[in-house]
Parts: structure tokens; sequence; C-alpha cells
């Protein structure tokens, strides 16, 4: 073999012998598997999730959700319990009187706007659409001296409206917005962004712009639905988890389970239909003669009226008797429990959360099927934390600083907010037993008060000062502690006995 270079050419010289050629069993394509791999292919993750695709999963995840009680519960319960209540803000700047101030105004804020109604309309769109997006903008009738708002919209309305509705805008000289005129501009020199479906990247990859149409394209407004607004990134918040590296837009969660939702759909509705079309048959006469026996002459399929509490006779050597119903089968509820199972599974969810039923659960199964559920839950309010509610507090600093009167003047000097959020603990199968090793592992300084109070989703600065008041009255009240720690102590043990 001969390479040539610039100035001069270089021969390889390749050793003696053969050449090993490795080979995997999954690499080969035989008559057994070539239906099986017929689909796969190479595109690029944008390219695997085209906006035709993309609609396509969104249009059956949507009417998957709305017609099907397990996917609807599914989706429901993940976001109940990645999101709860809501999320609660703790500021850890060194201005103690400040911080309480800012978690107070901004808690009263967030529930102005419904902001944990919102995050959990966002979880679910991303398992059912696969992306959310919400708008960071100004609503003047928010009773609130900030008035920041989050709008939600659907992922229908971003998208690249040109490709769809007319002749392609390009950049104007004096800006790297592109113009939201639905003419087509004449120039050579002006160059196009990276654009993928709705989303303008800069050079380095990162979103600058968002397209957004005004109405939704499935609206039964009459206003002009191709009309579109030129979003900055700064004002897009736009959640999705990205699977494949260079991944720009989400796919449903529940993709991989939409086909099992047909089959458990459909084989239930074959149970039920079995079981109709045995119902319907009162009674069917048969014989044991052969063919031109000596039973008596009957037309084939001929319908019988009957009529309650009568007796009757039959036709020479014909008997009566019955279909026998067996329906469901008896592997009609391992069939359902099973298909739910790995529905569940693409979602980290165990099946008694996704089924709400743990008759088949022991205490051991059931802490060991959660551990993996409530880490994945865990995963998904850091990234929630990081993508959506991180943005939210610094657009109202940003807001409330211009408020004159209303934070601190030290606030407005202050570059980096050290903040953290809490969430809703989850409740423990067995409180006796999580309350004793609670209890060694603070003897043993294996963990703090702080981490304590933050997996039941509290501020343990506020719970202190809450038990020292509680503390303070009740000593003032002639109540002792030490008597309400032992009858409660010697209840326990009582119990457990």
């Amino acid at each position: 073999m001969w390479f040539f270079g610039k100035n001069k050419e270089r021969k390889v010289i390749r050793p003696a012998g053969r050449i090993l050629r490795a080979r995997f069993d999954a690499a080969q394509t035989t008559a057994d598997n070539q239906r099986h791999w017929l689909n796969a292919d190479s595109l690029s993750a944008d390219g695997a999730a085209s906006s035709d695709v993309r609609k396509t999963l969104r249009n059956r995840s949507r009417y998957e959700v709305a017609n099907n009680s397990y996917a609807k519960g599914i989706v429901t319960t993940l976001a109940n319990d990645v999101v709860g209540t809501g999320p609660r803000l703790q500021m850890l700047t060194d201005d103690d009187n400040g911080n309480g101030l800012i978690e107070t105004e901004f808690m009263n804020w967030a529930s102005q706007i419904r902001l944990a109604q919102k995050l959990r309309t966002m979880r679910m769109t991303r398992a059912s659409d696969g992306e959310a997006f919400g708008i960071l903008s100004i609503n003047r009738n928010l009773n609130s001296p900030v008035k920041l708002d989050l709008r939600l919209i659907e992922a229908d309305q971003v998208t690249t409206p040109w490709s769809v509705f007319g002749p392609r805008p390009v950049l104007s000289p004096q800006s790297s917005a592109l113009s939201s005129s639905n003419s087509c501009l004449k120039s050579e020199d002006w160059k196009l962004k990276s654009i993928v479906d709705g989303i303008e990247f800069d050079e380095f990859g990162n979103p600058a712009n968002y397209f957004v149409l005004k109405n939704h394209p499935g609206s039964m407004s009459n206003a002009a639905y191709y009309e579109y607004s030129t979003i900055d990134a700064d004002s897009m918040v736009h959640w999705f988890r990205a699977d494949r590296p260079g991944q720009s837009r989400g796919i449903p969660e529940i993709t991989p389970a939409l086909p099992l939702f047909a089959q458990l759909r459909r084989y239930t509705l074959a149970v039920i239909a079995a079981a109709e079309t045995a119902a319907d048959f009162a009674a069917v006469l048969y014989t044991d003669s052969p063919a031109n026996g000596e039973a008596a002459n009957l037309e084939p399929m001929d319908v019988v009226p009957l009529e309650k509490r009568m007796a009757t006779t039959l036709p020479d050597g014909w008997k009566l008797g019955q279909i026998e119903a067996h329906q469901p089968t008896t592997t009609y509820g391992e069939f359902k429990n099973q298909i739910l199972n790995e529905i569940a599974r693409c979602l980290n969810m165990p099946f008694n959360i996704a089924a709400c039923n743990s008759s088949g659960y022991n205490y051991a199964s059931g802490r060991l099927d959660h551990q993996t559920y409530y880490k994945s839950i865990r995963v998904d309010q850091a990234d929630m934390a990081l993508v959506i509610l991180d943005r939210i507090l610094q657009a109202w600093l940003d807001e409330a600083i211009l408020i004159s009167d209303y934070l601190p003047l030290n606030w407005r000097t202050i570059r980096r907010y050290p903040h953290q959020w809490f969430w809703d603990g989850t409740e423990h199968v067995d409180p006796a037993k999580e309350a004793k090793a609670q209890e060694m592992r603070l003897t043993n300084h294996t963990t703090t008060l702080a981490d304590e109070y933050a997996k039941q989703g509290k501020d343990w600065e506020v719970e202190l000062r809450q038990r020292a008041r509680e503390k303070q009255l009740m000593d003032e009240l002639g109540i002792s502690t030490e008597k309400l720690t032992t009858s409660t102590i010697t209840e326990t043990n009582d119990e457990e006995q």
C-alpha cells in the first residue's frame, strides 16, 4: 500500500501472515435475524428524531395517556413524586436577614404564578411529549411586586416556520437574529446559522434563538397560524432528556412502551369479546350421530327461542349443552402484570407503583424496588433544579433588584447567590425503624441534621428554631419533655411486642 504526502511518497510494508478480523455474532445478518434488524439505521440523533417522527410519537403518546388508565396514572404519579407540592428555596449567603426575605418573597411569588402546578405539567409533558417549553415573560396582572411569569407552550409551537409555511428568511447584517418576515430577502453575503426544527444554534452549539408559532398548529383559532415570534434563548426554558450526543429535541419518554400499551389494550378487548361471545349463547343443540344418521333433521345455525322457567323437549337424537365461558383465562392477570412491569421499566418505576398494587410484595422487595425509583426521582429533581429553577430564580432576582426598596441594597452587588432547593420527603414504610437508624447516624456522626431534615424536604434552621420555640413554651407551661419522651418510647415498645 502506498501513501502520498505533500512532497514525498511512503511505502508501508505489512507484516507477513494472515490478517485476523474479529467477528461479532450481533453484527451478522442472517435469515433468522434479518427482519428483526430491518429498521436499524445509522442516522444522527437529530436525523432519527426528525420533526415528522417526533410529531407521530407525540400524537400517539398523547392519545395513549388520554385514553389508557394505566398510562395516565403512571405519568401523573411520576409528576407527583418528582415535584410533589413544589420545591422550596433556601438561600445560603452570609446575610441571614436577606436570606429570609428572599425566601419569603420568592415563595409568595411562586404561589402567585402556581409554579408547582406548572412544574408538574412540565414533568408530565416531558414524559408524554419528550420535552417541555416555558417562556419567561412579564405579566402585569400578577398580584406581586415582581411581574415575571412562566408561560408554558407545547412542543408543536416550537418549529421552523419557513420550512412549512413559506420562503426561508435570512440573517440581517445588523442583527444576529433571524428576520421574522416571511419574505425571502436576496443576499448571498448573509450566512445562516445552524437551525434544528425551531432552534437556532450559535457557532459553539449553544441555543441562540427559538422560533415559536403564535398559535398552535392544531388550534381552531381564526388567526393566522403561520405567524411566529423569535424568542431569545435567555427567555426560553427548554427541558428534555438527551439520550444521544448532539440531540437537540426530545422524544416521549414512554416511546418504548407505546407498542406495549397497544398490546395490553388489544388483549383486554379480546378477552372481553370472548367472554361476551360465550355469554351471548344461552344453549347449543348438538348430536353424537354421524351425518345423515338417525337424528332428526334441523337447519344448521338455526336459532331456537327459549322462555324462562319452561320445560321443553328436544328433537330425536339431539342434546342440549352450554358454552363454557373460560374468560378471563388463568394467565390473563399474569400477562397484564408482566406487560405493566415492562412498560414501567423505561421510567425506572417499580411495578407496584405503576399498577398501584402491592399485594404480591413483601417488605424487603418493596424497599429494594423503591431504591432505584427514588434515585431516579432525585436525578430528575436535580436536573429540574439546574435547567428550570435556577434559571427562574436568576430571572426573578434580576427583576426584583430593579424594584426600589424591595430587596436590601447590598444584594445589588452580589454576583453569586448560593442556594439550594428542598423537595417533599418520601415517607418510610416503617417509621420506627427509620427513626432508630436516624438516631444511630446522628450519634456516630455519620450524618447531620441538615441532611436528615433535607430527606424530609425541610429546612433544618427553620425546624430547629420552631423546636426551640416549642420547648420554651413547654417549659413555661410546666410540660416536661422527658416525660413525653419516656411515654413515647414505652408506647413504641408495647406496639412492637
